[in-house]
């Protein structure tokens, strides 16, 4: 992926270098939106940005009571942080910026790289799986272009 966009940035950057400040900052931050959009989708979908489904919650037997769950159905993952309260698009300096914001950044690390951390405050630990949050999808990167390249030619 990282060729990907070596080749992207090496045809895209002379005509880049055309637009004012103001327009390259624009354009940016509707790039941004728009893969925000698309990554708060694949959250809400339970897929990673490459279309692959999530590996599954583990299901917890017992309830806060102590009383062993009989059929429930098991929650959608990450469905507060698909919101535009946590999941942010923005514009720093000339780069587009899609991440977590605040104190969702860190659950969102853990589960985006599948690393080691405790349940909850002071309980045991646990090594999650890798659940992609972030990405860029290759039907995105030909958007992306063709978005450029209209916005490039005026349209």
């Amino acid at each position: 992926m990282a060729d990907d966009f070596a080749q992207l940035e090496g045809w895209l950057q002379p005509l880049l270098d055309r637009l004012t400040d103001a327009e390259r900052r624009k354009l940016a931050l509707d790039i941004a939106r728009e893969l925000r959009r698309e990554n708060a989708a694949t959250i809400r979908a339970q897929r990673g940005p490459d279309g692959e489904a999530w590996a599954p919650r583990k299901n917890a037997l017992r309830d806060q009571q102590g009383q062993i769950r009989k059929g429930r159905r098991s929650q959608t993952m990450f469905a507060k942080l698909a919101g535009t309260k946590h999941l942010r698009a923005q514009v720093e300096g000339g780069d587009a910026v899609v991440g977590f914001a605040g104190r969702t950044e860190r659950i969102a690390r853990v589960h985006h790289f599948g690393l080691r951390d405790s349940v909850k405050p002071g309980g045991p630990q646990y090594d999650y799986p890798a659940r992609p949050l972030l990405g860029i999808s290759d039907d995105f990167t030909k958007r992306l272009q063709d978005r450029l390249l209209a916005h490039l030619a005026g349209g």
